[in-house]
C-alpha cells in the first residue's frame, strides 16, 4: 500500500513539474504555399523572441510576403505586403547572436541592416547551413541572431525556396508569384517535434 502511494505521489510530482515548466512558444505561419510551425528559444534569445511575439500578437505578419528567396541560402519575410509596401515597425531589438545558436538548415533568424542592432520585424529561415552568418559574422559586425527553428512544415520551406524569382526595383530575388503569410498565430497546444 505504501509503495503504491509513493509511486502515485511521484507521478503527481512529475506531472506538476511538467506543467510548471513553460513550453517553448511555437508560432504557426499559414502561407499560400502551406503551413510552417517555428519553435522559439526564449532562453537563448529572450529580447528577440519577445520582439517577434509582439509582432505576431498584433497581427502584423498577416498579408506580408516572402520578399527575398534564394535557394541554397534562405527565405526572408516579415516586412512588406503584396504591393511591396513596407509596414511601420517597432523600435529595433538589440542583437543576441552570441547565444550559442547557429544558422543551420531550418533555423529561424532575424534580418537586419548593417547596424547589428537594427533588426525589427523581418526574419529569415535558413534553407542550408549558413554558419558564416553566426557570431561574430564574416565582417565582425556580430552575425545574425538565431532565435528559433522550424519544427513542422519543412516541405513548405522547401517549396518556397524553389519558387521562380526575379528582380523588381530595389527588390532582388523576389518571387514572381507572391508567397503570402495569411496568418501568424501562437499555438495554444505546442506540437511535439519529430526526433
Amino acid at each position: 500500500m505504501y509503495q503504491k502511494l509513493m509511486t502515485a505521489l511521484a507521478g503527481l510530482t512529475l506531472s506538476a513539474a511538467a506543467l510548471a515548466a513553460p513550453a517553448a512558444p511555437q508560432v504557426e505561419l499559414k502561407t499560400t504555399m502551406g503551413d510552417i510551425v517555428v519553435e522559439l528559444d526564449r532562453d537563448k534569445a529572450p529580447k528577440t523572441v519577445d520582439n517577434f511575439l509582439t509582432y505576431v500578437k498584433s497581427g502584423f505578419y498577416k498579408g506580408t510576403i516572402f520578399h527575398r528567396v534564394i535557394d541554397g541560402f534562405m527565405i526572408q519575410g516579415g516586412g512588406y505586403d503584396e504591393k511591396l509596401k513596407g509596414k511601420p515597425v517597432n523600435k529595433p531589438v538589440p542583437i543576441e547572436s552570441n547565444n550559442g545558436l547557429h544558422n543551420v538548415k531550418y533555423s529561424l533568424a532575424m534580418a537586419r541592416m548593417g547596424d547589428p542592432n537594427s533588426a525589427t520585424s523581418q526574419w529569415f529561415i535558413n534553407v542550408e547551413d549558413n554558419t558564416p552568418l553566426d557570431y561574430p559574422g564574416p565582417d565582425g559586425s556580430g552575425g545574425y541572431t538565431v532565435f528559433g527553428k522550424v519544427v513542422k512544415g519543412f516541405e513548405t520551406v522547401d517549396k518556397i525556396k524553389g519558387v521562380l524569382v526575379d528582380d523588381k526595383g530595389i527588390f532582388q530575388n523576389l518571387p514572381v508569384i507572391p508567397v503570402t503569410v495569411k496568418s501568424a498565430t501562437i499555438l495554444k497546444t505546442p506540437i511535439q517535434p519529430k526526433q
